[in-house]
């Protein structure tokens, strides 16, 4: 986890971050935003079909989206035929702005409108797109410039530094290693539900008790709990823990 003190002082921001969105520029954050999270930390390549199978899109409309957007000025992507496709500067800025409205917008619904975790994100999908720089600051003042977003995401600062978190998933675990929660994934309502009521949300502790064979169940107790929780191979995958 990062402990330096968040940036609070408003940047610059690209033309096309600063535009105001239309239906065009909501397709290409999403094409940004899954590019971003597809790569990973190391910004590594991704497929057109990794990309495609991520947005439910055909591949031949995939491969054309890439095309444009690796074609803008300045580009956003960098796209080579057949070797995949990273993110340009301009569309790593952009995709880690609607990031940053993505999880500053959860936290707000989560903490002053009272929504229950497992229906942030779906709103926030809705609203990324539109809010203005001077609404984005209001919230994250009004929150005291949040790090994390109630599933423990990391919000990116304004100069697109975002904290580092180590962290390895329950699946990943040792039998009888423990560990605390950091996040788990949110794109499951049904999921987030159930493991709200099981306790199992950031800063929470576990133990990883037993590991049922041939892709079974996860047993782990949650805190000072005596009954064992079972998750099943998906759950267990959500879950990022730091031993």
């Amino acid at each position: 986890m990062s402990t330096h003190a968040p940036n609070r002082q408003k940047t610059k921001r690209s033309a096309v971050s600063a535009s105001q969105p239309s239906s065009a520029t909501e397709s290409t954050d999403d094409y940004l935003k899954a590019i971003l999270e597809l790569s990973g930390d190391e910004r590594r390549q991704v497929s057109a079909s990794d990309l495609a199978v991520a947005l439910k899109i055909s591949r031949a409309s995939v491969t054309k989206m890439l095309q444009k957007l690796s074609a803008t000025k300045p580009p956003l992507l960098i796209y080579e035929k057949h070797h995949g496709v990273r993110l340009a500067d301009a569309g790593a800025e952009r995709a880690l702005e609607i990031v940053r409205h993505h999880r500053l917008i959860e936290t707000f619904l989560h903490q002053i409108l009272g929504y229950p975790w497992d229906e942030v994100h779906d709103e926030a999908e809705r609203l990324e797109h539109f809010i203005s720089e001077r609404f984005e600051e209001r919230v994250a003042a009004k929150l005291n410039y949040p790090q994390f977003d109630p599933h423990g995401h990391p919000i990116p600062s304004l100069d697109g530094t975002v904290p580092a978190i180590g962290s390895q998933t329950v699946a990943q675990m040792s039998e009888n290693s423990r560990g605390k929660v950091v996040s788990v994934s949110d794109r499951n309502p049904e999921m987030l539900r159930y493991l709200g009521a099981h306790g199992i949300k950031p800063g929470a502790r576990l133990r990883l008790m037993e590991r049922l064979p041939f892709q079974g169940s996860y047993r782990v107790l949650i805190g000072s709990a005596k009954e064992s929780v079972f998750l099943s191979e998906p759950l267990a995958g959500s879950i990022f823990v730091a031993i």
